[in-house]
């Protein structure tokens, strides 16, 4: 079995840059909370358009979150991410930037960017990264 090795910051960035869903860890009164979103990475940030609802709430009642990625590239061969943040709510103009990022991001793809869900308010925000760690297996 080939051992599990730590990804350089340039490959976590590129796993970052190349993956569509991310997982958001948060914090929902004593409950933790994980939820998938698609997302845009522009280096320090990930973007996310969503609706109002359990993950917005959580968020902002305690912005301090994770983000996580991952691929998996075959048998016994794996990539993964883990990003600690803080939730930030966009104001207008940051949240044109989001929509932005995610246009270009999906571009002639069939699946167009947006908020999804019950029609709630829709919310951009992004997630600032201060941490990052990631972990691959390759095979022997």
């Amino acid at each position: 079995m080939s051992p599990v090795d730590e990804l350089t910051r340039p490959q976590i960035d590129e796993l970052l840059r190349g993956e569509v869903v991310g997982r958001i860890g948060c914090r929902d009164g004593a409950a933790t909370y994980v939820v998938p979103v698609i997302y845009a990475y522009d280096g320090e940030a990930v973007y996310v358009y969503s609706v109002e609802g359990r993950k917005i709430r959580a968020m902002r009642d305690d912005p301090e979150v994770c983000f996580e990625v991952d691929r998996y590239d075959g048998p016994g061969s794996w990539r993964s991410a883990i990003a600690w943040g803080r939730y930030e709510e966009l104001d207008p103009v940051g949240a044109e930037r989001a929509r932005a990022l995610l246009r270009e991001r999906f571009a002639g793809s069939a699946r167009r960017p947006g908020p999804t869900g019950d029609g709630g308010t829709p919310v951009a925000f992004r997630i600032v990264l201060s941490e990052v760690t990631g972990r691959r297996r390759s095979p022997a």
